[in-house]
């Protein structure tokens, strides 16, 4: 019984991992896409990270509220 909950477990880590790989690749193409397209560095100020945090914090609180829904 113990193995088969670690087995999802791990599904779940392994699938985690690499749907969070390919956002954060997919995100930075296009970081990279628009960059040259304006044909200017990035430039990122304090105040853009904080949304971006705060949006990945709000994904991150929707994907926890999937577990949670009855």
């Amino acid at each position: 019984m113990e193995q088969k909950q670690n087995t999802w477990k791990m599904k779940a880590l392994i699938i985690g991992g690499v749907v969070g790989l390919a956002a954060g690749v997919i995100a930075a193409l296009i970081f990279i896409q628009r960059a040259e397209m304006s044909q200017d560095r990035p430039k990122l100020s304090a105040g853009e990270g904080v949304k971006v945090g705060i949006g990945v914090l709000g994904v991150l609180r929707m994907i926890s509220d999937l577990g949670t829904r009855k």
